[in-house]
C-alpha cells in the first residue's frame, strides 16, 4: 500500500488477462513474470498443474491459471507468460494469457465483488472489483485460488523432485 500525491492510499496491482477476462494481483505478490519456458510433466497431478520449471536453479511448480478458474484460455503464444507469486510461503509459477501492464489504483476505487458480476471465476477467489475510468477490473485473491490441499501437494511434490535431483547430482 502507498500513498498518491493527494493523501490517498493506493494499491500497485499487476494486470493480465485470461482470455477475454482482465485481472489484477498485488504487485507484493508478484515475484516477477517471465516468458513460457519448457515445463517437465508431473505424474498423477491434478488437471491445473502444469508441471515443474527450473528457474535459476529454483524448483517451482506451474500451474494453468485458465484451468484453475474454469475459463477459456486464448491458448499458448508468444505473449504467454508464467507470473511468478508467492502464495502461503511458497513460491508457484501461475500461466496467464498475457501481462498488460502495472498500474496504480486508489482503495476507494476497489469495491468488495457485487453479486451479480458477470464473471465465470468463483466468487471465493475475488478480491474486489478496481474500478477504472474506462473498464473494470477483477482483482484475484491468490491466497484463496490455491487451496491449503492444493499448496501442500504442490510443496510435497517439489521437495520431492528436490530429492530426487539431490540424490541425482551425489551419484
Amino acid at each position: 500500500m502507498v500513498e498518491n500525491r493527494k493523501g490517498k492510499e493506493e494499491v500497485q496491482l499487476v494486470v493480465f488477462k485470461i482470455g477475454s477476462e482482465e485481472f489484477g494481483v498485488e504487485i507484493n505478490q508478484v515475484r516477477e513474470i517471465v516468458k513460457l519456458v519448457s515445463i517437465t510433466r508431473m505424474p498423477k497431478a491434478p488437471a491445473f498443474i502444469e508441471g515443474v520449471v527450473n528457474l535459476r536453479g529454483q524448483i517451482i511448480t506451474v500451474i494453468d491459471l485458465s484451468k484453475k478458474l474454469d475459463l477459456p484460455s486464448a491458448g499458448k503464444t508468444d505473449s504467454t507468460r508464467i507470473m511468478v507469486v508467492e502464495v502461503a510461503d511458497n513460491t508457484v509459477g501461475m500461466i496467464v494469457d498475457s501481462v498488460s501492464e502495472v498500474l496504480r489504483l486508489a482503495k476507494d476505487d476497489i469495491e468488495a465483488t457485487p453479486a451479480l458480476i458477470d464473471t465465470e471465476v468463483h466468487e471465493r477467489y475475488l478480491r474486489g472489483v478496481g474500478k477504472m475510468e474506462d473498464r473494470l477490473l477483477i482483482l484475484l485473491d491468490l491466497n484463496e485460488v490455491l487451496s491449503i490441499d492444493e499448496i501442500h501437494h504442490i510443496s510435497k511434490q517439489v521437495e520431492s523432485i528436490k530429492e530426487t535431483v539431490g540424490k541425482e547430482d551425489k551419484s
